[in-house]
């Protein structure tokens, strides 16, 4: 496969037949580099997960250009057509509604297209959500595990909790507004209402708050509050070398048994034992 090399130090952006990947920005608009600006002014054309954002952009850096839908609803049917562009020597710069393109839309798609082709691809770094909740929350940032959204599916979404309440290293998750108090409500019972997460709303916009320690005390926040805005959450992982010998677990996996024997279910009988001895309901959950 014949390989085409980029380098943008060496030529003038953007490049003819070069896909940009651009980030833009999560709520301020003026977190947009000049760079940015520069491709998203020249490039031939801009693929746009909603065209109505970007163009709050141009209007804002006062500048036009020629705007595609590229989104999960028709992003098969338009990426032939970009690649065929792209071969042919136009450019294109790729944006989802905020952030960077390709965490969590389909832009991943694009650029794996792009590449098996052998176009260049070059990223144009901007803001991240997921990064810029991570670094803000205080907790551990060293070692982290993007999430996105979780799975809806009620099975999928179970066992991803499960190892989330496994893990040591830090998790990062996105939700939906009118879904968080069900999320803050399993964290509760598959990490334990005292694990420590923070959850950061309308990340650099004017009203950005942030709410932690632990979730307790970020469901207490939200009890009688509507939920509005952009949702990331920051979950510590847990300690092992505190955890592993805290408790008799041979003892506690009898009782488990001995209680799923006797008709309970596996919820129920976790949350029970749970209760007796003071741990995080997955702790017990996990041992079955």
């Amino acid at each position: 496969m014949n390989i085409k090399l980029t380098s943008s130090h060496k030529k003038q952006e953007p490049e003819s037949g070069c896909l940009y990947i651009v980030g833009t920005p999560i709520g301020n608009l003026s977190d947009l580099s000049y760079r940015a600006i520069n491709v998203l002014k020249n490039v031939s054309q801009i693929a746009c997960e909603d065209t109505r954002q970007t163009a709050k952009i141009m209007s804002k850096y006062n500048f036009k250009n020629h705007l595609i839908s590229f989104n999960k609803n028709n992003s098969y049917q338009k990426i032939p057509r970009i690649i065929k562009n792209l071969n042919e020597g136009q450019s294109y710069a790729l944006v989802s509604d905020a952030g960077m393109p390709s965490i969590c839309d389909p832009g991943e798609d694009l650029i794996k297209e792009a590449r098996s082709k052998g176009l260049p691809v070059i990223c144009i770094p901007g803001p991240c959500a997921a990064i810029t909740a991570l670094v803000t929350s205080g907790l551990p940032s060293s070692k982290f595990i993007f999430q996105g959204f979780l799975p809806k599916k009620p099975s999928e979404r179970r066992e991803r909790l499960l190892a989330i309440s496994r893990y040591e290293n830090t998790t990062i998750i996105f939700e939906s507004p009118h879904r968080l108090k069900k999320l803050l409500n399993e964290l509760k019972e598959y990490c334990g209402g005292d694990r420590e997460i923070r959850v950061s709303r309308e990340l650099t916009k004017r009203f950005e708050q942030h709410v932690g320690d632990n979730v307790y005390e970020v469901i207490d926040f939200f009890k009688e509050k509507e939920v509005i805005g952009e949702i990331t959450v920051v979950i510590n992982g847990i300690n092992k070398s505190n955890n592993n010998l805290e408790f008799d677990s041979f003892e506690i996996k009898k009782d488990l048994n001995d209680l799923i024997k006797a008709g309970l279910t596996l919820s129920a009988a976790s949350k029970y034992l749970a209760k007796k001895n003071n741990l995080p309901k997955s702790m017990i959950y996990n041992l079955h």
